[in-house]
């Protein structure tokens, strides 16, 4: 399965100079191996081929890429191929990420489903903030065995904006009643 992710960049350079870029930056970070990663590009546009041995090495090559000026997005193409002593049954996977989400997220595994097929995990539910959904991906992401992620986690706040602005001007008013020419909505002295 193929991802794409887009990046705001206008500066131009030439695709052959963001190649030499993109793979002298594999060769400094120590996660991925630069003979692993084939790299392509077209009109700024990335495309990363190969295989590993990890989710983490695909993730990282990943980074590199988008670390690197001129680049616009990058297609990730590598594949994820276990060494036989890597390889989990899906069950298994799917109860070290329960477990790895009870002991690492910042967000409770009962409001989580967990899914994983083939070694790609999918994570469903609804969570209060965005870092809660970014911690639960970040979780699961490093586990042996783990071909990939796909995080569905919604956000939904429990106070939309507006409530939360008018929740933070009553705390900030200290009289409980106005005078006689305040409006009810006019704060006045001292906290």
């Amino acid at each position: 399965m193929a991802t794409a992710t887009a990046s705001k960049k206008n500066e131009s350079y030439s695709d052959e100079q963001i190649q030499k870029d993109v793979l002298a930056e594999l060769k400094w970070d120590a996660r991925v191996q630069p003979n692993e990663v084939g790299v392509a590009v077209k009109d700024g546009v990335v495309t990363l081929t190969g295989w590993v041995d990890s989710y983490t090495k695909k993730w990282a090559a990943e980074e590199a890429a988008h670390r690197v000026r001129g680049v616009k997005a990058v297609a990730n193409e590598i594949e994820v191929k276990l060494p036989s002593a890597s390889e989990r049954t899906d069950a298994d996977i799917a109860a070290a990420a329960v477990r790895a989400l009870e002991w690492d997220a910042f967000v409770s595994v009962d409001r989580l489903d967990v899914t994983v097929s083939k070694g790609w995990i999918t994570l469903k539910g609804e969570v209060e903030w965005q870092y809660q959904k970014e911690d639960a991906e970040r979780v699961v992401r490093r586990l042996a065995g783990v071909k990939g992620v796909t995080n569905l986690i919604i956000v939904k706040p429990r106070l939309t904006p507006a409530e939360l602005s008018r929740k933070s001007n009553r705390r900030s008013c200290a009289a409980p009643r106005p005078t006689r020419n305040e409006s009810p909505s006019t704060c006045r002295g001292p906290r």
